[in-house]
Protein backbone atom coordinates (compact mmCIF):
# COMPACT_ATOMS: atom_id res chain seq x y z
CA UNK A 1 0.00 0.00 0.00
CA UNK A 2 1.38 3.79 -1.20
CA UNK A 3 1.71 6.61 0.91
CA UNK A 4 -0.89 8.04 -1.69
CA UNK A 5 -3.29 4.69 -0.75
CA UNK A 6 -3.82 5.62 2.99
CA UNK A 7 -4.30 9.32 1.93
CA UNK A 8 -6.94 8.29 -0.29
CA UNK A 9 -8.37 6.15 2.17
CA UNK A 10 -8.48 8.43 5.19
CA UNK A 11 -10.17 11.45 2.92
CA UNK A 12 -12.45 9.11 1.86
CA UNK A 13 -13.57 7.77 4.80
CA UNK A 14 -13.73 11.78 5.92
CA UNK A 15 -15.88 12.35 2.82
CA UNK A 16 -18.30 9.66 4.31
CA UNK A 17 -18.66 11.50 7.97
CA UNK A 18 -19.15 14.81 5.89
CA UNK A 19 -21.89 12.93 3.82
CA UNK A 20 -23.72 11.41 7.32
CA UNK A 21 -23.14 14.91 8.94
CA UNK A 22 -25.56 16.36 6.19
CA UNK A 23 -27.92 13.41 5.91
CA UNK A 24 -28.49 13.56 9.45
CA UNK A 25 -28.86 17.63 9.18
CA UNK A 26 -31.70 16.82 6.22
CA UNK A 27 -33.20 14.48 8.11
CA UNK A 28 -33.30 17.64 11.30
CA UNK A 29 -34.35 19.76 8.71
CA UNK A 30 -37.57 17.50 7.39
CA UNK A 31 -38.32 16.38 11.03
CA UNK A 32 -38.27 20.52 11.40
CA UNK A 33 -40.46 21.15 8.71
CA UNK A 34 -42.66 18.23 9.53
CA UNK A 35 -42.98 19.69 12.98
CA UNK A 36 -43.89 23.24 11.14
CA UNK A 37 -46.94 21.43 9.54
CA UNK A 38 -47.96 19.92 12.70
CA UNK A 39 -48.13 22.95 14.81
CA UNK A 40 -50.13 25.00 11.50
CA UNK A 41 -52.60 21.89 11.58
CA UNK A 42 -53.22 22.34 15.06
CA UNK A 43 -53.62 25.24 14.83
CA UNK A 44 -56.33 24.95 12.64
CA UNK A 45 -57.97 22.41 14.84
CA UNK A 46 -58.20 25.04 17.47
CA UNK A 47 -59.44 27.56 15.39
CA UNK A 48 -62.68 25.50 14.42
CA UNK A 49 -62.70 24.70 17.88
CA UNK A 50 -62.90 28.08 19.21
CA UNK A 51 -65.02 29.52 16.11
CA UNK A 52 -67.43 26.42 17.48
CA UNK A 53 -67.61 27.24 21.22
CA UNK A 54 -67.81 30.29 22.95
CA UNK A 55 -66.00 28.96 25.98
CA UNK A 56 -63.31 27.39 23.61
CA UNK A 57 -63.06 30.70 22.38
CA UNK A 58 -61.81 32.43 25.72
CA UNK A 59 -59.35 29.79 25.93
CA UNK A 60 -58.21 30.53 22.35
CA UNK A 61 -56.19 33.45 23.01
CA UNK A 62 -54.09 31.90 25.54
CA UNK A 63 -53.34 29.08 23.78
CA UNK A 64 -52.44 31.00 20.54
CA UNK A 65 -49.50 33.36 22.87
CA UNK A 66 -48.22 29.97 23.06
CA UNK A 67 -48.46 28.75 19.56
CA UNK A 68 -46.74 31.72 18.73
CA UNK A 69 -43.89 31.25 20.68
CA UNK A 70 -43.40 27.63 19.98
CA UNK A 71 -44.07 28.61 15.66
CA UNK A 72 -40.82 31.26 16.76
CA UNK A 73 -38.78 28.63 18.41
CA UNK A 74 -38.98 26.53 15.60
CA UNK A 75 -38.32 28.61 12.66
CA UNK A 76 -35.22 29.86 14.36
CA UNK A 77 -34.48 25.88 14.77
CA UNK A 78 -35.30 25.81 11.46
CA UNK A 79 -32.84 28.57 10.43
CA UNK A 80 -29.91 27.46 12.12
CA UNK A 81 -30.33 23.93 10.89
CA UNK A 82 -30.27 25.52 7.32
CA UNK A 83 -27.36 27.87 7.96
CA UNK A 84 -25.43 24.17 9.22
CA UNK A 85 -26.58 22.64 6.00
CA UNK A 86 -25.07 25.53 4.65
CA UNK A 87 -21.54 24.98 6.39
CA UNK A 88 -22.03 20.78 6.09
CA UNK A 89 -22.43 20.87 2.13
CA UNK A 90 -19.77 23.66 1.71
CA UNK A 91 -17.13 20.72 4.27
CA UNK A 92 -18.41 18.03 1.84
CA UNK A 93 -17.36 19.71 -0.98
CA UNK A 94 -14.11 20.65 0.19
CA UNK A 95 -13.65 16.82 1.34
CA UNK A 96 -14.76 15.59 -2.32
CA UNK A 97 -12.13 17.75 -3.94
CA UNK A 98 -9.35 16.57 -1.55
CA UNK A 99 -10.37 12.72 -2.46
CA UNK A 100 -10.07 13.71 -5.86
CA UNK A 101 -7.10 15.36 -5.66
CA UNK A 102 -5.05 12.67 -4.19
CA UNK A 103 -6.86 9.71 -6.52
CA UNK A 104 -5.53 12.36 -9.55
CA UNK A 105 -1.84 12.60 -7.96
CA UNK A 106 -1.64 9.05 -7.38
CA UNK A 107 -2.88 8.23 -10.91
CA UNK A 108 -0.71 10.51 -12.08
CA UNK A 109 2.27 8.63 -10.33
CA UNK A 110 0.87 5.25 -11.35
CA UNK A 111 1.45 6.82 -14.69
CA UNK A 112 4.65 7.84 -14.22
CA UNK A 113 5.96 4.58 -12.78
CA UNK A 114 4.38 2.40 -15.49
CA UNK A 115 6.17 4.79 -18.31
CA UNK A 116 9.74 5.03 -16.33
CA UNK A 117 8.94 0.37 -16.16
CA UNK A 118 7.93 0.31 -19.95
CA UNK A 119 11.06 2.43 -20.65
CA UNK A 120 13.41 -0.12 -18.88
CA UNK A 121 11.64 -3.24 -20.25
CA UNK A 122 12.34 -0.93 -24.08
CA UNK A 123 16.00 -0.78 -23.00
CA UNK A 124 16.29 -4.13 -22.22
CA UNK A 125 14.63 -5.63 -25.54
CA UNK A 126 16.69 -3.17 -27.20
CA UNK A 127 19.61 -4.56 -25.47
CA UNK A 128 18.69 -8.29 -26.51
CA UNK A 129 18.44 -6.80 -29.84
CA UNK A 130 21.41 -5.46 -30.71
CA UNK A 131 23.57 -8.06 -28.76
CA UNK A 132 21.56 -10.81 -31.53
CA UNK A 133 22.29 -9.01 -34.11
CA UNK A 134 25.90 -8.49 -33.10
CA UNK A 135 26.08 -12.46 -32.84
CA UNK A 136 24.31 -12.59 -35.71
CA UNK A 137 26.88 -10.63 -37.55
CA UNK A 138 29.87 -11.16 -36.06
CA UNK A 139 28.84 -14.97 -36.46
CA UNK A 140 28.39 -14.78 -40.76
CA UNK A 141 31.15 -12.78 -41.10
Amino acid sequence: MTHYDSLIRLHRWQLDERRRDLAALEELAAKLHAERMRLDAEDERERAVAAASPEAALTYAGYARGLIDRRHRLDRSQAEVAEQILHAREALAEAFQEVKRYEIAAASRQKQQEQREARRQQQVMDELGIEGFRRKTAGGE
